[in-house]
């Protein structure tokens, strides 16, 4: 057994739930301007709440969008568990029409022209490698979530 499995059956026990609840995946989350762990602290600080990606990467890898309600492993650089977050809500929004209380969510960017410059970069860069390109009103899959077990 992994220590992730350990984690997660731990998880199910403490929060007394059945032993085939589902765990959708792990995430490790990362950012440019961030260094180490930050993203996972902000997670577990409760500062980060939600994260954005590219509709076009679900579509490509034909990987079915998330749900909400599914729950997550938040895993650290070293692949070790950190926490249980559970998507609240899953939209599909343009670039474009991303709201700065949509923005600082993700906890990262002081006002809505950082992060649509970083996000910008970062499709950029994501469309080259994976074959897509951005536009202004590109797909975004907008998650918020919360942390219920660390």
């Amino acid at each position: 057994m992994t220590e992730l499995d350990e984690y997660w059956n731990k998880f199910l026990t403490d929060q007394n739930l059945p032993p085939d609840t589902k765990c959708s995946g792990d995430l490790f989350f990362e950012a440019k301007g961030f260094i180490g762990d930050e993203q996972t602290a902000l997670v577990i600080s409760g500062q980060k709440t939600a994260f954005f990606s590219s509709y076009a990467t679900f579509a490509i890898d034909q990987e079915p969008l998330p749900v909400s309600g599914e729950l997550y492993l938040v895993i650290d650089r070293a692949k070790k568990p950190v926490c249980v977050i559970r998507l609240e809500q899953v939209t599909i929004i343009p670039f474009n029409e991303v709201t700065w209380e949509m923005a600082k969510l993700e906890g990262e960017d002081q006002d809505l022209a950082s992060w649509r410059e970083k996000h910008q970069e970062y499709l950029e860069e994501e469309g080259h490698i994976l074959g897509f390109e951005y536009t202004p009103d590109i797909k975004l899959v907008y998650q918020t979530f919360m942390v219920v077990y660390k």
